[in-house]
Formats: C-alpha cells, structure tokens, sequence
C-alpha cells in the first residue's frame, strides 16, 4: 500500500474511492504517569508520551489501510494526521486520506 501526503502518485493516473480514516485513543500506565510529571519540573523529552505517541500514529495507520484494503485500493492519497487530548495522560489519533485505485498498473 503506497501512502502519500499529495494529491496524485507520480507516473499513476488514479480512480478515487472514498475517504478513509484511522484512529485510536492511547494512554500511558499511571506509574509512567507520574515519572513524565516529575520530568516536566526539570524539562526535556517526555519519552513515555513520545512513545505513546508513535504506537498511536502506528495502530491508527494500520487501521485506515486496513479500511482501504477493504475496498481494493491501491494507495491512499492525502494522507493527513490530527491528535487531539482526550483527558489527561491520553490523546486520540486520526489519520485520514482519500482511497484510490490505478487506472495504468
């Protein structure tokens, strides 16, 4: 599956599909919680919260090719993220694009 943040593959001419969308909510154990608040004192890398973060762009990537597998796709164009805090220590994730088909494989 070929996922591009354009609107068009290079050398490809495309058929659209639909919208397609992945997302996920994650959050951190409390324990983990609690050790980025103390790093937030002194400042730098929260690095629980970075890694909670790539697993969530990770399951809601995987998801939104999943949906467009389903209706035979060929690549996703537009690719486009957003996350948003849904409460604190967990945020959601949303990846969304446009399915296509090839016309000339």
């Amino acid at each position: 599956m070929i996922l591009v943040n354009t609107d068009y593959v290079s050398g490809k001419e495309l058929e659209t599909l639909s919208i397609v969308k992945g997302s996920t909510i994650q959050s951190k154990h409390i324990g983990k919680d609690i050790a980025q608040s103390f790093k937030s004192f002194v400042g730098g890398e929260l690095k629980s919260y970075n890694e909670m973060m790539n697993e969530a762009r990770a399951l809601a990537t995987k998801r939104m090719v999943e949906e467009a597998e389903a209706l035979g796709a060929d690549a996703v164009v537009n690719v486009r993220y957003a996350s948003a805090a849904v409460m604190q220590g967990a945020a959601e994730v949303i990846v969304y694009g446009t399915a296509v088909k090839f016309l000339n494989k």
